[in-house]
């Protein structure tokens, strides 16, 4: 790393796994969506190979190799099976960046995301909070940073549930998110922008340092993907980096003793294998809240849903999503539980035809404390279903957070905006300057 960038981090991680690689194929054997991606019949070294060429000489991905990385739903299923310790996880989405330097489906993405979270936030935050999520607070010496990212702030209920519990174990901490404290994951690995995504990852890192925090704690899991384990390493930091459930299981007694209320019911935790430590975390955490029977965990592949995760995959998505109602209806259950602010807003959009309720585990936490849960708004947008009403019905909170919009314009990109469109190529109107 002659130079400090993330380009060159990312140059000697990548020459770390070609130099360590030998191509076995081990991790492509272990990859669950093998089967739904087409290439059942690749021979699962040259797989492996053709990603290990990409490594080394850059170019874009072509064939198997293509196919295998752009369905890869970060389970790291791959990881546990390499038998030379790479992680392929890593080695994939240090690919995907590479080949999106010649080639990227989403041009643009960050600027789009930005739009449709500022948008979407404003129409449903008063001024304030608006301003907790998206601009930065004076930099002062705190022990915890609660980063929360930036697409959680188009759910910001879940946000605000999450900073009820912090405040009743007191802790002291400053918020820090929105697209002006990004990861760096849209411009590295979507854009295959490694300079550009270096800077931001960096500006990020430096704020975090402003706070003299002892430990940041995310929300988002492709920030902690990103953060804490494909740029793992780069530039260096005096806090430790994790994410917000692994801190309540700490002051899980704390929290019992807090709790008041019970919640009588019986649900369905849904949780993910590419980040299975934080699933587990939550079912610890739900395991505390009085009068709460948990019925099991349903485990899909990935390690969020939405457009990084399980989306990438849609036949083992399906799959597994149908084993997962499957097993809420089997169980009985009234409500099944989500952990991230992707999983929240996919689950809540189809409890409209199929499934149970969708309540996240934050809700559960406000009510044991005593507490009202913010509303989750987006999923009455979405019964609505009348996107001029909806609008229109928006349009204050728009002009008092100074959004100024045709509200024609904003009705007919709604649909697409609660759906993230972006991530799969959409919303180029959100691109272009207005």
């Amino acid at each position: 790393m002659p130079d400090g960038s993330l380009t060159s981090f990312m140059a000697a991680r990548a020459e770390e796994i070609v130099s360590a690689c030998t191509a076995c194929g081990a991790c492509v054997e272990a990859c669950p969506v093998v089967p739904h991606a087409g290439i059942s019949g690749a021979e699962p070294g040259a797989v492996a190979g053709g990603v290990l060429q990409v490594l080394w000489d850059g170019g874009r991905l072509e064939g198997p190799a293509a196919a295998w990385v752009h369905q890869c739903n970060g389970c790291g299923a791959c990881i546990p099976a390499c038998p030379e310790g790479v992680n392929p996880r890593n080695m994939v989405m240090l690919a995907a960046s590479k080949s999106a330097e010649t080639h990227s489906d989403t041009p643009q993405l960050f600027r789009k995301m930005a739009r449709a979270i500022r948008l979407m936030a404003a129409m449903q935050l008063a001024p304030a909070d608006l301003a907790r999520l998206l601009q930065p607070p004076k930099p002062r010496s705190v022990p915890v940073v609660f980063y929360v990212g930036c697409n959680a702030v188009r759910t910001p209920h879940l946000l605000f549930n999450a900073m009820y519990v912090l405040d009743a174990i007191e802790v002291d901490y400053e918020v820090l998110g929105g697209p002006a404290a990004c990861c760096g994951i849209i411009h590295t690995k979507w854009e295959g922008e490694a300079d550009a995504g270096g800077r931001v990852t960096d500006g990020t890192l430096k704020r975090f340092g402003d706070f003299q925090p002892e430990r940041v704690l995310s929300w988002c899991p492709s920030c902690q993907l990103h953060i804490g384990e494909t740029v793992e390493g780069y530039g260096e930091a005096a806090f430790a980096f994790e994410h917000v459930t692994g801190y309540l299981v700490e002051h899980e007694e704390r929290l019992r003793g807090l709790y008041t209320t019970e919640v009588p019911m019986r649900v369905l935790l849904h949780a993910h294998e590419g980040m299975a430590d934080l699933g587990e975390n939550v079912a610890r955490l739900l395991g505390d809240v009085p009068g709460l029977d948990i019925a099991g965990i349903a485990w899909e592949s990935g390690y969020t849903c939405g457009g990084s995760g399980q989306d990438r995959s849609p036949g083992l998505k399906a799959e597994r999503r149908k084993a997962t109602y499957a097993m809420a209806e089997e169980k009985e259950v009234d409500a099944l539980v989500s952990l991230y602010h992707g999983c929240h807003a996919q689950l809540s959009a189809g409890a409209e035809t199929q499934g149970p309720p969708v309540v996240n585990f934050t809700d559960f936490l406000v009510r044991a404390l005593g507490g009202e849960p913010r509303a989750d708004l987006l999923a009455g947008w979405r019964m609505a279903g009348d996107w001029q009403a909806l609008t229109d019905r928006s349009m204050p909170s728009l002009e008092r957070n100074g959004v100024s919009v045709d509200s024609e314009w904003l009705a007919a990109l709604l649909p697409d905006m609660l759906a993230s469109r972006e991530f799969a190529g959409g919303l180029d109107e959100l691109a272009r300057p207005r």
